[in-house]
């Protein structure tokens, strides 16, 4: 048996890092894989080293729904008296930091339905805090929905759940479109499929950095009447 588990990635600000490390601090374009996972485990109280607590959540199968594609914006920081590498001194350190501004995703966990009922009971009370990527930049809104945990199975859920977005100008234009884009979708898959993306962004242990590569295939599902539906959706 398996369960879902879908959920409300909405903030000002998000950032899914791959590559953040030196001075230059990317971002995805939509939530990883290990992004997630740290989120969940902060709401359950796993510590960055506990490696099995961290392999069954990592071991959910993840999709992701993209109901609001962000912009692209970049942070330009100076960090002064930074220390150098021979001690003899101080400097000053720029970087950039990259971020999605606006973005609205649906993500959906596939998997363990014990594991999952957990989840939708700590994910709005978490342990610890919750952010999408850093500290600063912290969910809108109530991460579960109004049908959060179901035992329907994730590609079902993106093709059927209601659409996230609230603001009443953007859904009542979405509803007269004749043609609408469809939402982009982002799925973990097998590496065998051969529209399989790798992504380096599965977790094993955070306190170490380590990292293994995982598989998804990007897709499109419809935006269709029924998800856009009267009003705006509903979180709990």
């Amino acid at each position: 048996m398996t369960a879902s588990l879908a959920l409300c990635f909405d903030a000002p600000m998000q950032s899914w890092g791959t590559r953040s490390r030196g001075v230059i601090r990317d971002t995805t374009r939509e939530p990883t894989k290990s992004g997630v996972v740290g989120l969940l485990a902060s709401a359950l109280g796993i510590r960055r080293g506990d490696t099995k607590a961290l392999a069954g959540l990592a071991d959910l199968r993840m999709t992701v729904r993209v109901d609001r594609e962000g912009i692209l914006e970049r942070d330009y920081h100076t960090t002064q008296n930074v220390p150098t590498t021979e001690g003899k001194g101080h400097r000053t350190v720029v970087s950039e930091r990259y971020y999605l501004a606006d973005a609205l995703f649906l993500v959906v966990l596939e998997g363990d339905p014990a594991l999952l009922t957990r989840l939708h009971g700590c994910v709005d009370r978490p342990q610890w805090p919750v952010f999408f990527g850093r500290r600063a930049f912290v969910p809108a809104r109530p991460l579960r929905t109004a049908d959060s945990l179901s035992d329907v199975p994730a590609g079902e859920v993106v093709a059927t759940h209601p659409w996230l977005e609230i603001d009443p100008d953007a859904r009542e234009a979405e509803r007269r479109r004749a043609r609408r884009t469809p939402l982009r979708t982002v799925s973990d898959c097998a590496p065998t499929d051969p529209r399989a993306e790798p992504r380096h962004d599965h977790p094993v242990d955070f306190a170490s950095r380590a990292f293994r590569t995982r598989h998804v295939l990007v897709d499109t599902t419809e935006l269709t009447d029924d998800m856009i539906g009267a009003g705006g959706p509903l979180c709990t």
